[in-house]
């Protein structure tokens, strides 16, 4: 450094030239009479204090000095706000027991360290309770103490940069709060929960929200009813269990809820009774916030909420205040949404089972018709005598389609036993390989017709696997009359593996495919898949239902993969062993063939999707047949009618009606 310079900081620092700076705070000091201080004149300060007094003075950031053994205090521009009305009359020049008070018995201890050792301390986020506005105020500081040497080589004073932090932990803390609100909304399942975990999560900040109390109005808007309360009990003169809106009873707080909007009631006149907050006292004021519900769209509900009396309710304090109400209004839609959807869950639910209890009821009184039809019928076709075809053919379709209508009416029963938990299974050990591949060969005569390759794979397994056969069939018969259903051309596959203590039984086909979308709901029942090429479009969209019901029975899984235009995989998976089966329904294996009464109907029914599956008809009426026409006397008239019908026996007998007399 250059004597020039040098000499020009001596110079400023002489006598009060270390004060020709410093804004506001150096023109107070410069005006200030030091000789009524602890402090004396100016021209006597030592030089410390002046070094001191100017890098305070000519700094931004909040600084204060104590000096002395009273610890007089000064400051520069950045501390005046942290002083409030204290500055400048009750705080520049004084000591410090006097310009802080009310934290004298915190800070005390903390100064006196400095001075008395020279160790230097400092804090973070310290709470003090500041009377900076005419009400002890809730303040956070980081600072620190460093001594600052005097000319004896002891310690002058204290130096303390300090910054206020009040905005920041106070914005942290109700961030916190709001967020918990949000979390909570999340789980509110019905509105009496929602107005609880409300609660339950404005409790956690007496600190802001000394006590709250929500309240529903009803429906003709007349009154509104206290509904939940936190912090605070009910029946006080702030919660009473009832406030009426149309009364007329002089009451502050009905006249605020009158009023409608946000109110805010200052005059507490009368509510001794309020709870007192986290630090000892009553709240300043009520705020009567009205809760818009997004979901109904109107202020279905009030907040009554204490101010605290350590914080101004200031722009950000009611925005805050704001935000929760806003919260609020979101967990209860969310609670209100939940609530909805619950109820049409539970319509649908109703109207399923109503659904299929009409369908077993009707089921129920449709197979005594049936039985008496089939018997009749089975006794006639068997008689020995020879019949007339014109008198077999409507026989043979009212017997097949007599059969096709008994195996819908026994699967909804089947529906109908397992939604009443009443379907039974009887398990035993079953060589499932084999049964499988024997019930599968049912299916190669109409697999060969239909010029599909028919694939069986089913390798020999370890051990038998416990099933109920019946069961069984009716899962394996359904998956082979599906694939058959919608495989065009190509192949059929079908194979069982062992893995993982599980079996894997798959039907594989290389037929339309499903989109992905309609993956998901493949296994509902009723549903069907729309415009799905197949070789008929009959179906009730139960049998791949009844397989998954079925094999969950067995404690097993069913699943599917498919790609349009490429094929389509289903897999059963079932556990071996019988430990995941009831005891009770464990049987001993027996002997017994396949049961035709199962398996015909449904080789029979995807016989009849075949386009020469018609018993009689000459080869130009076959070939009409496969393109969908019956022709009608074409030798005799001119013109013919089209018949169009994805069931071959309809269009059989509608073309039968057709054919000239």
């Amino acid at each position: 450094m250059s004597g020039d310079s040098l000499g020009k900081i001596q110079q400023a620092s002489s006598e009060a030239g270390f004060l020709a700076r410093g804004g506001e705070m150096g023109e107070r000091m410069r005006a200030l009479d030091w000789s009524r201080t602890a402090l004396g004149r100016v021209d006597l300060w030592p030089q410390s204090l002046r070094t001191a007094v100017s890098i305070c003075l000519n700094s931004r950031f909040p600084m204060i000095v104590w000096w002395g053994p009273q610890l007089t205090v000064l400051y520069n521009d950045g501390y005046i706000p942290m002083l409030g009305t204290k500055h400048p009359d009750h705080a520049l020049g004084l000591p410090g027991c006097e310009v802080w008070a009310e934290v004298w018995p915190v800070i005390e201890p903390l100064l006196a360290r400095v001075m008395e050792n020279g160790d230097a301390n400092w804090a973070d986020d310290m709470q003090l309770f500041i009377n900076r506005n005419g009400y002890p105020e809730e303040c956070y500081f980081r600072f620190s103490y460093s001594p600052i040497s005097d000319e004896s080589g002891g310690i002058g004073g204290v130096f303390t940069p300090v910054s206020d932090t009040t905005q920041r932990v106070v914005a942290e803390r109700r961030l916190r709060t709001l967020r918990e609100l949000a979390e909570r909304s999340s789980r509110a399942q019905t509105i009496e929960g929602a107005y609880t975990s409300v609660a339950e999560a404005i409790t956690e900040n007496p600190y802001d929200i000394p006590f709250a109390a929500l309240y529903r109005v009803t429906a003709d808007r007349k009154e509104v009813h206290l509904v939940a309360t936190a912090g605070i009990g009910s029946r006080s003169s702030a919660t009473p269990e009832v406030i009426r809106l149309n009364a007329d009873n002089g009451s502050l707080l009905l006249v605020a809820a009158q009023r409608g909007g946000v109110q805010i009631l200052a005059d507490l006149e009368g509510m001794d009774d309020l709870p007192l907050g986290p630090w000892g006292d009553r709240p300043s004021a009520l705020v009567i916030h009205p809760v818009i519900d997004s979901l109904q769209g109107d202020a279905g509900t009030l907040m009554i909420a204490g101010v605290s009396a350590r914080k101004h309710l200031n722009d950000e304090y009611r925005e805050f205040l704001e935000l929760v109400a806003k919260q609020i209004g979101t967990t209860l839609a969310a609670a209100h949404a939940y609530e909805q959807e619950k109820q049409r869950a539970e319509a649908l639910a109703e109207l399923d089972r109503a659904k299929t209890a009409f369908f077993a009821n009707v089921s129920h009184e449709f197979r005594t018709p049936l039985t008496l039809m089939l018997g009749p019928l089975e006794q006639v076709l068997s008689a020995t005598i020879d019949l007339p075809s014109q008198i077999t053919a409507p026989l043979l379709i009212a017997h097949r389609n007599a059969l096709r209508l008994q195996k819908l009416v026994n699967t909804l029963l089947d529906f109908s036993r397992i939604e009443a938990g009443r379907m039974k299974a009887f398990y035993e050990a079953t060589d499932l390989a084999k049964f499988t591949a024997d019930l599968s060969s049912t299916f190669r005569s109409v697999m060969e017709n239909a010029g599909l390759a028919f694939v069986i794979d089913c390798k020999p397994l370890s051990e038998p696997v416990w099933v109920d056969r019946e069961m069984w069939e009716k899962v394996v018969l359904n998956l082979l009359s599906n694939a058959f259903k919608y495989t065009l051309e190509g192949a059929v596959v079908i194979r069982m593996r062992e893995t993982n203590g599980c079996v894997l039984f798959s039907v594989e086909d290389t037929g339309v495919g499903i989109a992905e979308e309609e993956l998901p709901h493949l296994f509902e029942r009723f549903h069907r898949v729309d415009n799905a090429r197949g070789r008929t479009q009959e179906g009730t969209g139960i049998g791949l239902a009844l397989v998954s019901e079925l094999v969950k029975m067995h404690g097993g899984t069913v699943s599917v993969e498919s790609l349009p235009a490429k094929g389509s995989t289903f897999i059963v998976s079932l556990p071996l062993g019988r430990t995941h089966l009831p005891v009770e329904r464990l049987t001993a294996p027996r002997n017994r063939s396949l049961q035709t009464a199962i398996f015909s109907p449904y080789v029979e029914e995807a016989g009849r999707w075949l386009p020469d599956s018609r018993p009689s008809a000459s080869r130009a009426e076959h070939d009409s047949a496969e393109r969908g026409i019956v022709p009608f006397a074409p030798e005799k008239k001119e013109g013919a009618v089209l018949l169009a019908d994805d069931n071959a026996d309809m269009r059989d007998y509608v073309g039968k009606l057709l054919q000239p007399v």
